[in-house]
């Protein structure tokens, strides 16, 4: 059974750097199909790595758009990497949803990824956007903070304090060195093992 209260737009509305590693234990769904958030990375404006360090365009506008939506978009032309917009609009900062703990809905996830263990049916944003049913058409979708603005996606906030390791990201070129992948320490899901670093504050 899915807990904890949802997250709005208030939650959002601040630097992605102080989001990122607060969602990671968060629940993240889909339809109801989902679970705790176990790694995300960490993208802002000044960043070389981020789709939004030359500005806005056609493909990365939901970046700049108001917090608390999706950014949706193709990647190597084969998988789907969902992301969630933070800062104030025009900023152009988004955390990158890499794993997640399959928890809700595990038999259609299974469905979605067949031949996959339970331990790799989200380890990875394109298997984690597989497994969920998330496409490019969810591009833009706000996340749901209540009665008044439901839609497929829910947050809910992390109902114990948890431990956060962070480290450089993954499969990126320029800007590898900030810790700006951030993990939940132990957690068996991850895409890649966890960073090695002290565990960041929660």
């Amino acid at each position: 059974m899915v807990s904890g209260a949802l997250l709005g737009p208030d939650f959002f509305t601040r630097n992605v750097h102080d989001v990122g590693p607060q969602l990671v234990g968060c629940t993240f769904t889909v339809d109801g199909v989902g679970g705790p958030i176990v790694e995300v990375e960490c993208y802002d404006q000044t960043d070389p790595a981020s789709h939004s360090f030359r500005g806005p365009t056609s493909r990365t506008a939901p970046m700049f758009g108001p917090p608390g939506h999706l950014y949706v978009y193709l990647s190597y032309g084969m998988h789907w990497c969902v992301n969630l917009v933070c800062g104030p609009e025009g900023r152009g900062e988004a955390v990158l949803i890499r794993a997640i703990e399959p928890i809700s809905g595990v038999e259609e996830m299974r469905r979605r990824r067949p031949g996959s263990s339970d331990r790799q049916l989200c380890a990875g944003p394109g298997r984690l956007t597989r497994a969920l049913g998330l496409t490019g058409a969810d591009n833009g979708l706000a996340v749901s903070s209540g009665e008044a603005t439901q839609t497929r996606i829910e947050i809910r906030r992390a109902e114990n304090p948890l431990g956060v390791a962070s480290g450089p990201r993954i499969g990126i070129s320029r800007a590898v060195e900030p810790p700006w992948r951030h993990c939940l320490a132990g957690s068996p899901f991850l895409s890649k093992p966890a960073p090695t670093r002290e565990p960041a504050a929660a």
